[in-house]
């Protein structure tokens, strides 16, 4: 459950706007807003945050800082980025850092909205041109024979249960394993497909067809 929430954006009437929004997706939650890295650091610093929504584009440098900044400090916070910047380059780099998803703020309120909420069932929440360009850009790197010759049977079971939104804990229970078991196969199907995300994950099985 999404009970504290964190806002890190610059443009006063972006961050009403995602406020507004995250308070549509999770009403129960406290919702916070940093303007800065610096602002951003220091609330992180003082608490854990269940979700934080994150620019890129800051005043004193990258939101990517602040994703990283999360992972090491509480690396079960949910992050996202909300921006403008839909280039590969800027994907790539916001889901290797460690984000869970990547909306861009063009969108609709309601499907912004509709994204987040996927994000409490373990769905990573990408809008739909980026879910297309991160596919163009998995294609681009090579046959996907070589993603599945690299995996085991049963690590292609869990990557497919968990690109499906599964937790950790779900797995286990459906393939009958110890959920630490599912931990140290997911950390392996990391390792052997570059990755580090779910959102990574989910785009992976789908060119396998594991989806």
């Amino acid at each position: 459950m999404i009970n504290n929430l964190l806002i890190v954006e610059d443009v006063a009437e972006a961050r009403e706007w995602l406020t507004g929004i995250a308070r549509e997706a999770f009403p129960q939650s406290a919702i916070s807003t940093a303007q800065t890295v610096a602002g951003a650091v220091a609330r992180v610093d003082e608490q854990s945050w269940d979700m934080a929504l994150i620019d890129l584009g800051l005043p004193d440098g990258s939101g990517l800082d602040v994703i990283r900044r999360i992972r090491k400090q509480t690396p079960d916070t949910i992050c996202v980025v909300t921006t403008v910047l839909g280039e590969d380059a800027h994907i790539v780099a916001a889901l290797s850092a460690g984000a869970q998803g990547y909306l861009l703020k063009g969108q609709p309120s309601t499907l912004i909205q509709r994204q987040l909420g996927q994000l409490e069932q373990g769905m990573p929440a990408l809008s739909p041109t980026i879910a297309r360009r991160i596919m163009e850009h998995f294609q681009r790197t090579g046959p996907i024979e070589s993603d599945t010759e690299k995996l085991t049977a049963r690590e292609l079971e869990v990557l497919s249960l968990i690109a499906k939104g599964l937790r950790n804990a779900d797995v286990a229970q459906a393939l009958g394993l110890a959920e630490t078991t599912i931990a140290t196969h997911i950390k392996a199907i990391y390792r052997k497909l570059g990755i580090s995300t779910r959102a990574e994950a989910a785009v992976h099985a789908n060119r396998l067809g594991l989806t």
